[in-house]
Formats: structure tokens, sequence, C-alpha cells
């Protein structure tokens, strides 16, 4: 549903894509999965490119930071308005992705992330990413180790309220008005 729903609105974002810079208009990135005891589940995760081409051709796998200039000018407002997720909506169909859960991360931040923060990789056990999620909303986008460590407690959190369906749905839904609330406002970074 929220694919068609939003369908309308990716030819326009391509083209402005298109004209503000050189390059592809989806970007895919290796993500980190669902984990469980058997496996590690690594998926190609889509998204409108809100980056210079190869913006990390000589840095490897960096963070972005506040007013990065790897970031387009459309690019900017995407990702303020998290318009750069719409193309998620994919991976949800393909059942690489959830609508709402914890954040995939990129598996060459994983290993470093899980020695500096105990439980780290725990925080996916079970459950499939998402699109949005209670860190999400409550933090935005990782710039530092600190970052992560708040979002560990937010994504333990909506993992305990799984366990009642009542806590679950009424969580949920929480989330998705706050989501729409930033999209709108433009309080993504």
């Amino acid at each position: 549903m929220g694919l068609l729903l939003t369908l309308p609105l990716w030819p326009l974002i391509a083209l402005l894509i298109r004209l503000d810079s050189k390059g592809d208009i989806f970007y895919r990135q290796v993500r980190v999965g669902q984990i469980n005891d058997e496996h590690i589940m690594l998926f190609s995760m889509l998204k409108f490119r809100t980056m210079q081409s190869n913006a990390e051709a000589k840095s490897g796998a960096v963070w972005s930071q506040k007013n990065d200039p790897r970031i387009t000018r459309i690019g900017g407002f995407l990702r303020d308005t998290r318009l750069d997720e719409l193309p998620q909506f994919i991976n949800v169909i393909k059942g690489d992705m959830s609508l709402i859960g914890p954040r995939p991360e990129r598996p060459e931040l994983c290993g470093n992330l899980q020695n500096a923060l105990p439980f780290y990789l725990e925080r996916t056990r079970g459950l499939r990413p998402g699109i949005t999620g209670l860190a999400q909303v409550n933090q935005g986008y990782d710039s530092c180790i600190e970052d992560v460590k708040a979002k560990i407690a937010w994504d333990h959190a909506y993992a305990i309220a799984l366990a009642s369906p009542l806590q679950w749905l009424r969580m949920d839904c929480w989330i998705l008005l706050k989501t729409a609330y930033i999209m709108v406002t433009r309080r993504g970074q």
C-alpha cells in the first residue's frame, strides 16, 4: 500500500536527482538484516541517491555528518523529508525489511559497533529491520558512536513492546504518525 501511494512521486524525485547531479537515481547498499541463531541475513537496501556519485570512494564506509559536503542539494531535501527512503518499500515487499523495526546497519560498521557497544547486534535478533522505527523517530540518523548507543535503548524498548499485541499496535501507530510528522515538517536529517 505504501509503495502504491508513493509511486506517483517517484518520477518527479528521479527527475530532480537527474537534474541536480550526475549518477544513478537509485543507490544500493548492503545492510545487515534479521539475525537469528543460524545466520545473519545481508541484503541490498534500495534508496534514492542523496550523495554525489562515488561519495565514499576515498573514505570508505563513514557516517554522514551535519552539512556533509557529499550530499547534493536535492539530496538534502530528500533526507529532510525522508523521501529518500521510499524505494525501501520494495525491500519490504521482498521480505528483507518491515515497515517498522530497528534500522539496518552497514556490515562494514557492525564489527566496530559490536566491539564498542555490547549487545549491539542483539537489537535485530529475530526482527526484520524497518524503514522507520522507534529509534529513528526519536533520534534521526547516526553520526557518531554516542548516537548509536542511544539508539540501542530505543531498539530494545521496541522489541520489548512486541510482547504485548495491544502495546505493539499502539507503538506502531505512534511511530507511523511521528514518521509522517517528521516528513511533513522536514525534521529528518
